[in-house]
């Protein structure tokens, strides 16, 4: 079956389902986490949509519209085994590709996760197994990407960079085979209510706290995909922009999804993201 053959598929998502008690939602996060106490104080709940196969009119969306944009990209990087070579490598090449497609003049990237769905096993929190993000979410608030500048950049350079338009974006690209198993859905900005759709959520680490948002059902969401995503094709997906105006997508609610229409023989998913303080500053490149 082709991949432009399937234009919609009918899935379930997991949307926020707020604390019984009516507290503040919180994430307990880290590596040396309690596996008997609860990760967090709220749950989720299955919610019917229609998501879009958007394959053949990728040039419909970018990222100052619909906040995600899908671009063509072969990586000559390959052995995504090898954390310290992802970091000496496969950043390089990244922060290139990042400057080239958004305009940038400085990138800084400062976290990514291998992601590999495993049947039957369940997501660790040290990092061992990292599976497909099954719930829908935005990786920080406005916020918590403030708290970012501040984290990866310089005491003296981050009030700065604050002064100008900056971005968090995030880099995803299937690797080793297609990802027709559990792939990312992407909601157009456009179809996001701010004041009634996004929940703040603090994850707390053992030595900080940052937050990001979780999201509640909206009928009027539009979903999107791109079906049978390759190596040779990325996803930026953007999760903050401080330039707020009223007509340029801030952020992208997004999650992994179990697509019933993956042929059966499709491998279990296996994906890079890189996460990037994307800056926009007439600042020196050495400051």
């Amino acid at each position: 079956m082709a991949d432009v053959e399937i234009a919609t598929v009918p899935v379930s998502l997991n949307y926020y389902q707020p604390p019984a008690d009516g507290s503040k939602p919180w994430v307990r996060a880290g590596s040396d986490l309690d596996p008997k106490a609860p990760p967090t104080n709220f749950s989720y709940e299955e919610k019917q949509v229609i998501i879009e196969n958007i394959r053949g009119h990728e040039s419909e969306y970018d990222l100052d519209s619909s906040g995600f944009l899908f671009y063509k990209h072969e990586s000559e990087f390959k052995n995504f085994e090898d954390e310290t070579a992802i970091q000496d490598v496969y950043y390089k090449e990244s922060i290139k590709l990042i400057k080239k497609v958004t305009g940038a003049n400085r990138v800084v990237l400062f976290d990514h996760t291998v992601r590999k769905h495993r049947p039957g096993l369940v997501n660790g929190t040290d990092g061992v197994l990292r599976g497909p993000a099954t719930r829908v979410h935005v990786d920080q608030t406005p916020k918590g990407a403030i708290n970012r500048v501040h984290r990866h950049t310089s005491e003296e350079l981050a009030p700065l960079l604050l002064k100008h338009r900056f971005q968090i974006v995030n880099l995803w690209r299937p690797i080793n085979h297609p990802a027709f198993d559990y792939p990312l859905a992407l909601c157009d900005y456009r179809s996001v209510d701010w004041e009634k759709d996004l929940v703040p959520a603090e994850f707390r680490y053992p030595d900080r706290v940052g937050e990001a948002f979780y999201v509640n059902y909206n009928s009027q969401h539009k979903w999107k995909y791109q079906r049978g995503m390759r190596p040779d094709e990325v996803i930026f997906v953007k999760c903050f922009d401080s330039r707020d105006d009223g007509k340029t997508a801030i952020l992208t609610p997004h999650t992994a999804f179990a697509d019933p229409t993956s042929p059966k023989d499709a491998l279990p998913r296996e994906s890079i993201e890189l996460r990037a303080l994307v800056f926009y500053d007439d600042l020196p490149n050495d400051a």
